[in-house]
């Protein structure tokens, strides 16, 4: 058994409570290798913004449990050496059984997730629950989901998405004792969340569900899946170094600031990172074909999603100087 805490590491409670209280939502971000892992530390570094480092469980088996496990520690002390000791949180991100979720608890995690949205609605009660018993021991904590994203990203995916009943969340809340809830309120996963002709308009987010959400557990920490952006200069940028991303939409920035400003205090991004490096590698190798170090597009990749992060702290976030 290995306690967060011997690595530097926090649980999301006191951060969801400032950040309820302060009117933002603390960055999410995902990820699977050391590139991505720099430049998250070194943007939230910079914007003295606490952090959310998300593994799903693809991830956890791409890096490895024991190298994502000192890649942590690792984290905690990379930002103390840029010179600021950022709040940092391990997350397991979408956790699909209690097993993964006891495993991530005892190899260092301080915070996991468990997505029994797809289960009939007593069965995802029961998992929860089942997860929180474990966990809380460990003064680990634990995110719930109700309702279903639709959209593809990593070992996530469901065709349509539910939106999350609001009249079941009080009830949900109060039988499992989580620490957070994610909901469905219009977001979807991976780059191709909505489907849209020219000259149509993304459709906007259910606020009246969120607004509906925080009335019946006011005060209660609710989280957004799905959050990307998906930034078209981006994608063009991609398109124009060979790639073939066509009709990818997200969520309009605006409407995650309104997001940020409630409830809401956690945000998931992950797409328009690999979107990000993509670009950046593209770019690379289309310009220098006989470019083979590693470093030579990775390097310029880090720097790029670095940028786009301290864009989302800054912009989109609110989360900036709240260390």
């Amino acid at each position: 058994m290995v306690s967060y805490k011997e690595l530097g590491l926090v649980n999301s409670r006191e951060m969801f409570q400032k950040a309820m209280a302060g009117k933002y939502a603390i960055p999410a971000f995902n990820f699977n290798n050391m590139e991505q892992l720099q430049a998250i530390i070194m943007a939230c570094v910079e914007t003295k913004s606490p952090v959310i480092l998300q593994v799903s469980s693809g991830a956890r088996k791409y890096a490895n449990q024991n190298l994502l496990k000192n890649m942590a520690k690792g984290a905690t002390e990379y930002a103390h050496e840029l010179g600021c000791d950022i709040p940092i949180v391990l997350h397991l991100d979408h956790g699909d059984s209690f097993e993964l979720c006891k495993s991530c608890i005892e190899t260092g995690f301080s915070s996991v997730m468990i997505d029994g949205s797809h289960l009939p609605y007593e069965e995802n009660i029961a998992l929860t629950r089942k997860v929180v018993e474990y966990a809380h021991p460990f003064d680990v904590t634990v995110e719930g989901e109700l309702g279903v994203l639709a959209g593809i990203e990593d070992e996530v995916s469901a065709e349509h998405h539910t939106y999350t009943r609001p009249e079941e969340v009080e009830d949900f809340v109060k039988r499992t004792n989580v620490d957070s809830l994610a909901i469905s309120i219009g977001t979807s996963h991976g780059a191709f969340k909505f489907k849209v002709k020219p000259g149509e308009s993304i459709p906007p987010l259910r606020f009246d569900i969120l607004e509906e959400v925080e009335k019946r557990i006011p005060g209660f920490p609710i989280v957004l899946h799905g959050a990307s952006s998906v930034p078209q200069d981006i994608v063009a940028e991609i398109n124009k170094y060979g790639g073939d991303i066509q009709n990818s939409a997200g969520v309009p920035e605006e409407q995650l600031r309104r997001a940020a400003s409630s409830a809401v205090c956690k945000i998931n991004i992950d797409s328009d990172g690999r979107l990000a490096m993509t670009a950046a590698i593209r770019k690379v190798l289309t310009e220098k074909p006989g470019e083979f170090d590693p470093r030579k597009y990775l390097g310029p990749a880090r720097e790029k999603l670095k940028e786009l992060y301290i864009h989302k702290i800054n912009n989109v976030l609110g989360s900036a100087n709240r260390v």
